[in-house]
């Protein structure tokens, strides 16, 4: 049987070992797409800054607007892949997504850049959704940990694609080009969806499902116990990533764009390498007897502590700091599918989505926060290195909060 033959007689069941391979490499360039559009601001701040004239809370918003828009979509989307399938969905979100990068490249005013940056967060917000929903029904639990990992190293490999290379680019090209081709890059994905993603069999959408909602979803302790880690400890964790590691570089530790951009390069070398790692240490873990929970547990100590020595060391602290505090906080990544197993196959798309949303509007709210925190202690007569440390303190509580939830709150979430 060929890979295309065993892709569409697997569409409702587990997947052949040639044809799992070959879909997840086919979501994979989607989901790389979408994080260099989702991190490509980092490392074209100083650019937009100078050129829009953009005030720190004006900076966080437009990151965060992509963010935005990425949440606004979740909750419908959950039930759009829990009933039509990954395929369908996808494809029809990413049209949107070249939308908006046209639109950003020609973008003359802040306004229309914002504009841009939430359709472009809407149009890609089924790139992460619709693999793991399909996950969830195509692969064995240990092996839809392991492609979970394996997809978000993905991501942060796009996300080093928008550092260094992006910069090396940016003398050549300029920024508005660079989206021309990240819109090609993102067709290109769709055309390959199109050829080999498994189509979601209607039998398997009863009306009885359909007609559920959210409510298991949101009486389930289960989920309420890891939002607070979502919302914050994630959520931070991605919003620093894709936004203020980078003006922390240069405006706190007085790099040069340069610099700064190297230093990105690395930071998301380091998580590409820890999600690889998370690839292949889970099933083993797993197999052991190490929960997510567990590993969650020993973990985000470990993170908060980084967190705090990150933010007394001040303009001390350069991207190895930010790169520890973010590799320890990447277990935090294992919660989703370990969410989506707690649920009804049927359920997946919902409960994936609804966690989706929860850590989407954490980025958003970090990244505008802390913005507005800097420019607020600025307006004080604060020094650049104390509003900085001052609002990555208040996101420190913020963090402490979400993991002291998590610790308190027990579980009781038998499936429905």
């Amino acid at each position: 049987m060929n890979a295309s033959a065993a892709v569409r007689g697997s569409a409702g069941g587990l997947l052949q070992a040639r044809a799992s391979v070959l879909v997840f490499l086919v979501f994979a360039l989607g989901y790389f797409s979408s994080a260099v559009v989702r991190a490509v601001t980092a490392t074209l701040s100083p650019v937009l800054t100078s050129e829009f004239e953009l005030q720190a809370a004006e900076l966080g918003l437009l990151a965060g607007g992509f963010f935005l828009g990425f949440a606004s979509t979740q909750l419908p989307l959950g039930s759009w892949l829990d009933r039509y399938g990954p395929k369908r969905v996808v494809l029809s979100f990413m049209a949107l997504a070249v939308v908006g990068c046209l639109a950003f490249s020609t973008a003359s005013s802040f306004a229309g850049l914002l504009i841009a940056r939430v359709l472009m967060g809407m149009g890609l917000s089924a790139c992460l959704m619709a693999p793991l929903t399909g996950f969830r029904r195509w692969y064995e639990p240990s092996q839809m940990l392991r492609a979970n990992s394996w997809m978000l190293m993905v991501g942060s490999l796009g996300m080093v694609a928008s550092t260094l290379p992006v910069q090396w680019l940016l003398p050549w090209t300029g920024w508005r080009p660079l989206f021309w081709i990240m819109a090609a890059v993102i067709v290109l994905s769709m055309a390959l969806m199109a050829r080999w993603v498994p189509a979601w069999p209607v039998a398997e959408s009863p009306g009885a499902v359909q007609g559920v909602g959210y409510g298991p979803i949101w009486r389930s302790r289960a989920f309420w116990r890891i939002v607070p880690l979502g919302l914050f400890n994630y959520g931070g964790t991605v919003g620093m990533q894709t936004l203020w590691a980078g003006p922390w570089l240069t405006r706190v530790t007085a790099l040069s764009p340069a610099e700064a951009a190297q230093g990105l390069f690395f930071l998301n070398l380091c998580m590409l390498a820890a999600f690889w790692s998370w690839g292949w240490l889970t099933p083993g873990l797993f197999r052991r007897g190490w929960s997510v929970d567990r590993m969650i547990s020993w973990a985000m100590p470990l993170s908060l502590a980084s967190l705090a020595i990150n933010v007394i060391g001040g303009a001390h602290t350069g991207w190895l700091g930010w790169a520890a505090f973010c590799v320890l906080s990447s277990v935090m990544a294992l919660a989703q599918p370990a969410l989506g197993m707690k649920f009804h196959a049927s359920l997946a798309g919902r409960a994936l989505s609804a966690y989706n949303l929860v850590v989407f509007l954490g980025i958003f709210g970090m990244q505008w926060g802390v913005g507005l925190l800097i420019d607020m202690a600025r307006a004080w007569g604060w020094s650049e290195v104390a509003s900085f440390q001052a609002a990555f303190t208040v996101y420190l509580a913020c963090c402490l909060s979400g993991y002291g939830c998590f610790v308190l709150v027990k579980e009781d979430n038998p499936k429905p």
